[in-house]
């Protein structure tokens, strides 16, 4: 091992004490460690980080080259107590521009179609109403899909039809109001699993096949199929949209936002939707919580 390797190694294990998770750091700056190394240079320095991050084995730029120097940057400073040669790489020095692709909306009927065709085309029981729960629950809870996965069967507040979503986003937890149709879904969810997995190996809510919580890279493929099978989309650019489970739960803003504004859009067959007297019921709740929210009549 380098000189340089062991101060990344100390770098690293400094940085995770400290609550930092270093995902892009860990990948990347080996890589750099490596090329300052077969070039003979004891640290870092402006000339060396920039040949390095304008490195692409295709010749093209892509937005590596910025992270790279990201990367790179947090490095030198690290290293500028101890080598007084180093020299820290300035912020601008290679700028870019994000570029997010347009996010897919998904509408009342495609939550539907989604729901259905997870119940129709998935032959396992269990699997089949894991997935029409999961999305239904996205859909009328506006929960992530990490947080959905995260969840434990002790943090569903069946009394108060509430969710507990803990240590989410930036490390923090919050309360999630249900509606009690979506809590009588997931109660009929509960027993189907429990009945098909009575000895579990972990507390998940959802569970897989394997008595384990559910694998993101598994749910976001089995997603895809879905979509592509139910036809949702069809006409629009891929390259300009995102057809993400991630993005299921901006349907729950917008229903959100059609409840504030003073009309109800049901989330199709979203727990108990299709049936009317449900539809009554949300009716009745979208009116007195417009009134609330908007000082409606």
């Amino acid at each position: 091992m380098s000189a340089l390797e062991q101060d990344l190694a100390d770098y690293l294990q400094l940085r995770r004490s400290l609550g930092h998770e270093l995902a892009e750091a860990r990948w990347l700056l080996p890589g750099f460690v490596a090329y300052l190394d077969a070039h003979g240079s004891p640290t870092v320095t402006i000339q060396a980080a920039l040949e390095w991050a304008q490195q692409s084995p295709t010749g093209q730029v892509t937005t590596v080259g910025p992270r790279r120097m990201t990367a790179a940057r947090g490095f030198a400073r690290y290293l500028a107590g101890i080598y007084p040669g180093t020299e820290i790489p300035p912020s601008g020095l290679m700028p870019h521009r994000q570029r997010w692709r347009q996010p897919f909306i998904y509408s009342t009927a495609d939550i539907e179609a989604l729901m259905n065709q997870a119940h129709q085309s998935i032959t396992s029981p269990l699997r089949a109403a894991t997935y029409e729960t999961l999305i239904g629950l996205l859909a009328s809870g506006g929960l992530r899909i990490g947080e959905a996965i995260k969840l434990d069967r002790s943090d569903v507040d069946w009394s108060g039809n509430v969710l507990l979503i803990r240590e989410s986003k930036f490390g923090k937890s919050r309360l999630v109001p249900l509606h009690s149709t979506a809590m009588q879904a997931l109660s009929a969810y509960a027993a189907l699993r429990d009945n098909l997995q009575p000895r579990p190996k972990e507390p998940s809510f959802f569970m897989s096949l394997t008595h384990k919580r559910l694998c993101y890279t598994v749910v976001s493929q089995t997603f895809r199929k879905l979509v592509n099978n139910a036809g949702i989309g069809t006409g629009a650019r891929p390259r300009h949209r995102d057809f993400t489970i991630s993005g299921i739960r901006r349907t729950a803003g917008l229903c959100s936002l059609s409840l504030c504004c003073g009309w109800w859009a049901p989330c199709g067959r979203c727990f108990g939707a299709h049936n009317p007297s449900v539809r009554r019921q949300r009716a009745d709740d979208s009116s007195l919580a417009c009134r609330a929210l908007c000082g409606g009549p």
